[in-house]
């Protein structure tokens, strides 16, 4: 029996006025959590009841005691990581992808959900400035849009040496060498290991991240065989873009396949701003972001992008029996999951709410935010930022490595704001990333006042 309404309706009201509660609590609460993972678990880890609970009451539940360990995250303070907020319109239709309930692997089984994954993708394509051709998945986050554009990668440089990945596996393959800068993140490493390809080649890079032209020529040279190289669109530090005309075209003139890790920085090609930071970027062959970053929709929702399309669907697509195939491809032909909710739905509720002209707004007004909380913080007597604020990231340093320590500690006990510690190029620093849409004025003044206080503190 088809279940009824009414066995859902208090459920979702009381989500919705917890939602809310949870919503309007952001401009004034702290951003920290106040509990501990041990301290909430201390409701949560109980032993099983025996009989069933209301299912409203289960919703009560849940959000009074998950409340005191929620992070501020997206509060207009949240500057740790590079965590965005999440749009009004992409939350909402969250909700609604939840509710439909769509397996969105198959286009003749979720017309609807594969229709608008597939607007999304035209619209992240026209935007972005890279060919409508190209092939478009939606993924759990960046790490795994990274993982489908060198998987993509791994069969296109593997097919032109003669070598069958999708049947024959990697055992006994000719070695791809993989090429990235020094600084690259993590997920590419993680996404590599993923694919059996082992660590990549670090490649020199300059002061501000970006891999060295004459460094990667030199790391071309002394490869053999075939080859990957990865690229950054937005370092993790500085903000900085690697020089992708310049690189791509010594790799490409190799037979290497390259591949840009955008994380966040992919979407400065909306924006006509970062025209020349970004120049040759569309010359590549595949890229990574994650939505919820920059675009701000929410979790999970990362967008791998491969310049072929019938290479992306060859590297993921399976056959089988009882599946129903479009001739036009299904969305599993693009991702490693065959099940999956409908990711695309919020990117493109997204962007029908802010249109282009929106979209570039929100880049610059991240872009905006990054450049006055450097030029206010670094008015501050013993401040040092320590990047070119090109984009969304600014490094600070408070002079020792201890000292740098110690006001980050005073900031995160403070509670106001929230930016995280990290290591760069051999020195201590907090790192602010501007990710979220609502950040205004009002919170980078109050972000100054708060590491001005810190800092006292640390006295």
């Amino acid at each position: 029996m088809t279940a009824q309404p009414d066995e859902y309706r208090e459920a979702l009201d009381r989500a919705r006025n917890h939602a809310f509660q949870w919503l309007e609590s952001l401009a004034t609460r702290p951003v920290a959590p106040q509990q501990n993972a041990d301290e909430v678990a201390a409701h949560f880890r109980v032993p099983l009841q025996e009989s069933a609970v209301d299912p409203a009451e289960v919703i009560d539940e849940l959000a009074a005691f998950a409340e005191p360990g929620l992070m501020g995250m997206p509060s207009g303070r949240f500057f740790g990581w590079v965590i965005g907020g999440t749009l009004p319109a992409a939350l909402a239709s969250d909700w609604l992808v939840s509710a439909w309930d769509q397996n969105t692997g198959i286009r003749y089984a979720t017309p609807a959900t594969a229709a608008i994954e597939e607007a999304a993708e035209d619209w992240l394509l026209d935007l972005l400035g890279f060919d409508a051709t190209s092939g478009v998945g939606f993924t759990t986050g960046a790490t795994m849009a990274n993982f489908v554009g060198l998987a993509a990668g791994r069969k296109k440089v593997l097919d032109d040496v003669g070598w069958d990945v999708q049947s024959d596996g990697l055992s006994g393959s000719p070695r791809i060498t993989v090429l990235a800068g020094a600084e690259s993140h993590a997920s590419i490493d993680m996404a590599l290991r993923y694919l059996g390809l082992g660590l990549p080649v670090p490649v020199a890079a300059d002061h501000q991240g970006r891999i060295r032209v004459d460094a990667l020529a030199e790391a071309l040279d002394a490869a053999s065989g075939p080859i990957i190289l990865c690229l950054q669109a937005g370092n993790l530090h500085s903000g900085s873009f690697d020089p992708f005309r310049e690189a791509i075209e010594l790799a490409h003139a190799r037979g290497a396949w390259v591949h840009v890790d955008g994380a966040f920085g992919l979407w400065a090609a909306a924006s006509p701003a970062w025209a020349s930071a970004v120049d040759g970027l569309q010359l590549a062959d595949s890229w990574a972001t994650d939505a919820h970053k920059t675009l701000n929709v929410p979790y999970d929702c990362g967008v791998a992008i491969v310049s072929d399309r019938a290479l992306l669907r060859s590297a993921f697509g399976v056959h089988t029996d009882y599946l129903i195939h479009d001739a036009q491809g299904d969305p599993f032909e693009r991702v490693p999951e065959f099940s999956r909710r409908a990711r695309g739905i919020p990117v493109w509720a997204a962007l029908r709410s802010l249109g282009r002209q929106g979209t570039i707004a929100l880049v610059d007004g991240l872009a905006r935010n990054a450049r006055d909380l450097a030029h206010g913080l670094g008015a501050l007597p013993g401040v040092e930022v320590l990047n070119e604020v090109v984009f969304t990231q600014v490094c600070l340093s408070f002079g020792t490595d201890e000292r740098t320590r110690t006001v980050t500690r005073a900031l995160i006990a403070d509670g106001a704001v929230w930016m995280s510690g990290s290591r760069w190029q051999g020195r201590e620093v907090l790192r602010i990333s501007v990710s979220n849409w609502s950040t205004d004025a009002t919170d980078v003044a109050a972000s100054i006042d708060a590491v001005r206080r810190a800092m006292a503190a640390a006295d």
